[in-house]
């Protein structure tokens, strides 16, 4: 199963198609929704507690997230569920962000969230 590569080139994120590369959006708009340029990894007393075998070393490591957006790799449906996306914000003003871009910036702080592998 193919997995597709993200790239960051001039400042716009692109992930891999089968079609060649599919623009995401603005690597500046990315970072405003996630908090900034650099991430630091830190679990709950909670996670700690509901998974008491979860390997926590990385906490307190801070992280490059453009770096962590290029490691990431997506599957076929993932891609396809983001080309299926409007690329724009909604006209109404109800966001800042394209969706195609909500998205992206969704699994990229799921994977920020749980560490560094």
């Amino acid at each position: 199963m193919p997995r597709y590569q993200t790239t960051v080139e001039d400042g716009t994120i692109y992930v891999g198609t089968a079609d060649g590369p599919l623009e995401v959006g603005a690597v500046e708009d990315a970072l405003a929704v996630v908090g900034g340029p650099s991430w630091t990894i830190s679990y709950s007393d909670e996670e700690k507690q509901r998974h008491p075998h979860m390997d926590t070393s990385d906490e307190g490591l801070t992280v490059d997230v453009v770096d962590m957006m290029r490691a990431m790799t997506h599957s076929e449906r993932f891609v396809e569920t983001l080309a299926a996306q409007p690329s724009e914000p909604p006209d109404d003003g109800t966001d800042d962000v394209s969706p195609r871009l909500g998205l992206f910036v969704g699994k990229l702080l799921e994977n920020l969230e749980s560490g560094v592998d």
